[in-house]
């Protein structure tokens, strides 16, 4: 097997420490607002997908409609949920962050943000310049390759 590049090295070494502490940071948030990681995780979609249904729930975590119900049901209860009616199917009803779910979200992002705020307190400016052109860099790469097939321009 071949030694990977020296850019896929550093990468995957940063990739690895940065999501082990984002993953550190998110269980220990969730763990002190007593959620338990599914339901902290089904908050995390509605925040960054919007309004879904139990059957979407279902199907993203792959667990039973009993299962998905029971973890919403908990949510709701706690207030950082809101059921509302479907605009399309007055029968289905769809979830969303309550106020009380998005701040508690906004305090989660705001808590893992403090490390990168450490982080960048700890660098040379000169290398944390550096550091922002190659990201900004690498996140363009990253967006191309999200892009739907046909939409990179010529191959």
């Amino acid at each position: 097997m071949t030694r990977p590049l020296p850019f896929t090295q550093a990468l995957r070494s940063w990739m690895d420490i940065a999501m082990h502490r984002s993953m550190r940071g998110w269980i220990h948030f969730a763990k002190s607002s007593g959620l338990s990681m599914p339901q902290f995780s089904i908050m995390m979609q509605l925040h960054h997908r919007g309004a879904c249904g139990i059957s979407d729930i279902r199907d993203r975590f792959e667990i039973t409609s009993a299962a998905a119900s029971q973890l919403v049901e908990k949510l709701v209860q706690s207030g950082y949920l809101e059921r509302t009616e479907d605009p399309l199917d007055r029968r289905a009803r769809l979830l969303n962050l309550s106020a009380r779910g998005k701040k508690l979200i906004e305090q989660g992002v705001e808590e893992r943000h403090r490390w990168m705020d450490q982080l960048e307190a700890v660098m040379d400016p000169a290398d944390r310049e550096q550091i922002t052109r190659a990201l900004a860099a690498l996140t363009e790469a990253a967006r191309r390759l999200e892009q739907p097939v046909g939409e990179h321009g010529p191959a």
